[in-house]
This record gives structure tokens, sequence and C-alpha cells, in this order.
């Protein structure tokens, strides 16, 4: 029982770290995607300079759920990283790319060499937002594994109907949460086009939630079991469609936080949506579910797992206090001056 209870809270931890990842990078991601619709250099410096001083921190959430997940359920990340190698490699490159540009872009004034870097930071942002959605897509749609936790598929079997909607899905989000953000931090001309962005991003993220939604509930009936015997939890779903209708209003009012909250809060709730319908299951198996990885038979050793919960309950306050400090430092609109991208 105690090897249980520890097992369900590193699930719940591992779950915050990729959530708080999602939330915090999942902006600077729909930034990138939104950065070609800027129109000349000055806005677009004004775009990489409102996630310049946060990208970098916000991969930290990356970097820490995936080491949580080594450490709380080895099994899972080898059989993920093994199998999802080309996967993750492209998405590790796209990372790389928008770190790059974010970097050289401004180094020099020819436009050629603007132009180039502009359209890597979005076409990588884009990409990244699509591969995590396409990742997330085959956990819950399943994947197949032998009964030594083997994957047994390549990169073509990965890319499906279901698998790319969710990857939009992950896209349309990104870039919803993106352009709230561009709100809160410009002025002027730039942050009157720039509302125009945010209903157009909150029409494609509602339609395609809906689309996944019943595609889940048709070929993923695993996915709503929990619901049917927990009818509570139908709250998370009623929650979630209040926070994205929220936004909006919020928007049209000037309340540029309370909106970009809202986003956060529907993110969250939707992350809230798959960890449930997913539970105890961490990586689900077809065409036979008895293989598919849970908590319970991919877990480390209980001793591991409470000293790892000690080490959690040093570091996950200082990432906290780090990121709220460097978040409360550069508020307010962004400002260009000698020192900027």
């Amino acid at each position: 029982m105690i090897a249980e209870t520890y097992a369900v809270i590193w699930y719940l931890l591992v779950g915050v770290l990729l959530a708080g990842y999602a939330v915090l990078d999942g902006f600077d991601l729909g930034v990138g995607g939104l950065h070609l619709l800027a129109r000349g250099d000055r806005d677009r410096r004004v775009f990489l300079n409102a996630i310049g001083p946060f990208w970098d921190g916000n991969q930290v959430w990356l970097v820490t759920g995936g080491g949580a997940l080594f450490a709380a359920f080895p099994h899972v990340y080898a059989t993920a990283f093994s199998g999802f190698y080309v996967a993750f490699i492209l998405l590790l490159f796209m990372l790389i790319f928008r770190g790059v540009s974010i970097h050289v872009r401004s180094l020099r004034a020819g436009a050629a060499w603007r132009s180039f870097w502009d359209w890597a930071f979005s076409v990588s942002s884009l990409l990244a937002s699509l591969l995590i959605g396409v990742a997330l897509g085959n956990v819950a749609w399943g994947v197949p594994l032998t009964a030594g936790f083997r994957y047994q598929g390549d990169l073509w079997q990965q890319i499906h109907p279901y698998t790319v909607l969710t990857g939009l899905l992950v896209v349309a989000m990104f870039l919803m949460h993106g352009a709230i953000y561009l709100v809160l931090k410009t002025e002027g001309e730039l942050n009157a086009r720039v509302r125009t962005w945010v209903r157009p991003t909150i029409i494609a993220f509602i339609m395609l939630y809906v689309v996944v939604t019943m595609a889940t509930l048709l070929y993923l009936p695993h996915m709503a079991d929990p619901f049917r015997e927990q009818p509570l939890l139908f709250l998370l779903p009623a929650f979630s469609v209040l926070a994205i209708a929220n936004i909006p209003r919020e928007v049209h009012h000037g309340r540029e936080f309370r909106a970009f909250l809202s986003s956060a809060v529907a993110m969250l709730l939707l992350l809230a949506l798959f960890g449930v319908g997913m539970f105890p299951e961490l990586i689900h198996a077809r065409p036979d579910p008895a293989l598919s990885m849970t908590l319970h038979n991919a877990a480390s050793s209980t001793k591991t797992l409470q000293t790892m919960l000690i080490m959690a309950a040093i570091g996950m306050p200082l990432v906290v206090a780090y990121t709220f400090h460097i978040y409360r430092v550069f508020q307010g609109k962004v400002k260009l001056d000698s020192m900027s991208y």
C-alpha cells in the first residue's frame, strides 16, 4: 500500500511538472508560431523580447519533468525515449533551432539574415508544438508493446489521424496562449493588431477540442472510464469550458492578465482531463491493453521514490521561486533598448 501511495504521488508530480512546462513554455511556443504575422523588424523584435527573459527558464520545467520521469518510472522513460527516438530527436532539434534563432537573429542587420532566422524561429516553434501533441496522442491511443515493455514500431506508425488531431490541438492551444500573452506584453498599434488574433485562435482551439473529444470518446473508451466511475469528475470539462469562455470577455474589458490566467487555467484543466483519463496508465498498449505501462508495473522501488520525494521537496520550491522572481522582475510592457534582441 505504501509503494502504491508513493507511485501515485509521483504520477501527480510528473504531471504537475509537465503541465507547468506546457503552460510556461506554451506561450513562448505560441509567440513563435505567430512571429511571422508581425509587420516589420521592430514588431518582430518586440515579440522576441516579450519571451526573451523567460524561454530558457521555462524549459527547465521540461528537463525537470524528464528527470522525474526517469527516476520515478524508468521503464516508461526507457520505452518512450527508445520507441519515440526519432520524434524526440526532431523535437530536440526544433527546440535548439528556437534558442539559436532568438540569440543570433538580431546580430546582423541584413534583411536576408533576419528573414532566415525569423522563419527558423516560427517553423521550429510550430513543429515543436505539433510533435508534443503527436506524442501525447500516441500515449493515449496506444503503441505496440511486448511483455518486456519493448516498443515494436516506427515513426510512421506514430503518425495517424488521431495523433495528427492531437498535434493540431496543441498547436492551436499554444497559439491561443501566445496571442493572449502578446496582448499582455505589447502596446499601441501593435497591441490593437494582436488583440484581433485572440478570437481566431480561440475558435480554432475550441473546434479542435470538440473534434478530439469526440474522437477520444469514439475510439478510446478507456479514457472515459474514470469519468463514468466518478461522475464528479465531469466538473473538469465544465470548468474548462468556462475558463475558455472567460478569455475573450477579459480581453474585451482590457484585463489582459486575467485573460492570460484564464488561458493558463484552461490548459491546466485540459491536461488534467488527459491525466485523469489515462490513470493509472502512463503508456497505453495496443492491441493488448494488458501490456500497458502503469504506475503499478513501471515504478521504481519504494526506497527510490521516497528518496526522490525528499529531493523534490527541496528542489521544487527553488524552481517555483525562481520562476516567480523572474516573471516579477520582467513584468510589464516590452520596451526595446540597446540590450534588446
